[in-house]
């Protein structure tokens, strides 16, 4: 990523470019990227095409003022992180959801490596922490999106079913929490945007996948989070409160611009 491509991306996340690449510059970033940039799998139900490589997400997040899914948002971001001066590694993870761990490659998280540590960064996940977490810490971790605690994963037994690629090659897994709450399981082997390919061509395809069968668009705000999940608009505060209302047809497109910068020329709705 040039200069200028580097500051329409700042521009369009209403960011400064940092003195320096640290943490407390990244934190400053992920918290203007999460209230700029909604999470969201529009895509998947207007058909168009998701592309993994550097300038169609910059086209989209950038110059269409779109969001994304994890594969798109934390992909693009790691771009940037790279062009502002940052040591940052794609991670793969699986998320772990009622039936247990989703699909490997099911999620794109970042770590970027400074002088306080290295760090998780991540702004794809929805509904997570506001700043990065620490990696190398095995302590309750207080954010705004709750509290966070990495813990090194239970080992699984060679040849059955959960068994770890990192676990070969001395990488071992790292189980994040949220309230107590298993939400994913990371690996610590750097990855490739190319290495994604297949998670998300199944996640924009199966139907077994829950982006195929739901809408979402979700941005956190400086009061809490909007949500338009298909026609229903939810604005949640931050102590909780939350305030639900059914969109009329005609009030769809008008809300996907008013609270998320979306321009779209017809309504996404989910296949029967």
């Amino acid at each position: 990523m040039d200069t200028a491509a580097a500051d329409a991306y700042l521009e369009r996340i209403e960011a400064n470019r940092p003195a320096f690449p640290d943490a407390d510059a990244l934190r400053i970033l992920q918290l203007s990227h999460l209230r700029a940039v909604p999470f969201e799998n529009l895509a998947i139900h207007l058909g168009e095409e998701i592309v993994l490589a550097e300038q169609p997400l910059l086209d989209k997040i950038v110059g269409a003022r779109r969001g994304g899914f994890c594969y798109e948002l934390n992909g693009a971001f790691a771009a940037l992180l790279g062009a502002l001066g940052y040591d940052v590694e794609l991670l793969s993870a699986r998320v772990f959801g009622p039936d247990g761990l989703g699909i490997p490659y099911d999620h794109l998280a970042l770590r970027v490596r400074t002088p306080d540590g290295p760090l998780l960064t991540d702004v794809g996940f929805g509904k997570h922490s506001h700043y990065p977490l620490r990696l190398d810490s095995r302590s309750d971790q207080t954010d705004p999106g709750g509290v966070f605690r990495i813990e090194e994963a239970p080992a699984a037994a060679p040849g059955r079913e959960g068994s770890r690629e990192g676990d070969v090659h001395g990488h071992g897994d790292l189980d994040v929490y949220r309230d107590g709450v298993a939400q994913y399981r990371l690996e610590q082997r750097p990855r490739v945007l190319a290495d994604f390919r297949a998670g998300c061509w199944w996640h924009r395809t199966s139907p077994a996948s829950h982006f195929t069968q739901s809408l979402i668009c979700s941005r956190l705000t400086e009061t809490g989070r909007i949500t338009l999940s298909g026609r229903t608009l939810v604005s949640t505060g931050a102590d909780g409160t939350r305030d639900e209302r059914e969109l009329g047809a005609d009030e769809v497109l008008p809300a996907y611009l008013d609270h998320f910068g979306i321009t779209l020329d017809r309504e996404p709705r989910p296949a029967p």
